[in-house]
């Protein structure tokens, strides 16, 4: 039913693919109100364990279809923002699953925060981050300004936010701002490996995980101890934890079914 993303699932893998090649996967109203779409059916569904979201042909995402928003219903950037950016970021990090970033190209402005949004990335030494918005007269949006200080240390993002540089996956991977760089060709095979190994994984746990690293960048110590012991007794009541204690005891591999 999407006209600007392609999803599917396999393997307890949810791929969704932002499918606006001919203007490198530029946000449209479509395309940003399809992805919110598409992150609630990635929650609701309970076979699916782990994410990977990327860009169909040359890019993962160029921004804003400037263009495009020419053509669209006026609103303000404030709306806009509040109405389709926003929304998609807060889906992504409270999704109680991981998502893992494929960069096979450009990521640019809203693509850069949306990159950064997710819980893992993997680049191809093609890809390419870049907070782009300086260059139009605009600021940092949908969550930049949140994730890329506390990625690359202040000083740095205020360097990328203000003159708006160009960051090679090799540097975006010196930065901190990517778990992996590999070649094009060998793309798939290691996002394949990596969301595998996340869909067999103990699910829950990895959800809760994401709440307390969300929650720790605004929190003191003892705030995150206590929040620590209660997310330790949820995972501590999931079938998963029996499952590890069990396959322990009788020294196999456990089979998680992220329960």
């Amino acid at each position: 039913m999407y006209t600007s993303l392609l999803y599917d699932v396999q393997d307890g893998v949810a791929t969704i693919t932002l499918n606006r090649p001919d203007v490198f996967n530029a946000f449209n109203n479509a395309l940003s109100f399809e992805l919110q779409d598409a992150l609630k059916q990635v929650a609701a569904d309970a076979a699916v364990r782990a994410v990977v979201l990327t860009g169909a042909g040359r890019a993962f995402c160029s921004g804003q279809d400037l263009k495009a928003a020419q053509g669209e219903e006026k609103s303000t950037f404030s709306d806009s923002l509040h109405q389709r950016y926003n929304p998609i970021i807060r889906a992504m990090r409270q999704l109680p699953k991981p998502i893992i970033g494929r960069i096979n190209g450009v990521a640019a402005g809203a693509g850069c925060s949306l990159a950064l949004a997710c819980d893992a990335l993997i680049a191809s030494t093609d890809a390419s981050l870049i907070e782009v918005f300086i260059n139009i007269g605009l600021v940092p949006d949908s969550g930049s300004s949140y994730f890329l200080p506390r990625l690359v240390g202040s000083l740095k993002a205020f360097e990328l936010c203000t003159l708006g540089s160009k960051v090679t996956a090799a540097e975006a991977l010196r930065l901190g701002l990517v778990n992996q760089v590999v070649a094009p060709e060998e793309l798939d095979a290691a996002v394949a490996a990596l969301a595998a190994r996340y869909a067999a994984a103990p699910t829950k746990s990895i959800g809760l995980i994401k709440q307390l690293l969300n929650k720790a960048g605004a929190a003191s110590l003892d705030e995150m101890l206590d929040y620590e012991a209660d997310c330790q007794q949820i995972a501590g009541e999931s079938a998963d934890y029996q499952e590890g204690v069990t396959a322990f005891s009788e020294k196999r591999k456990p089979v998680f079914r992220g329960q």
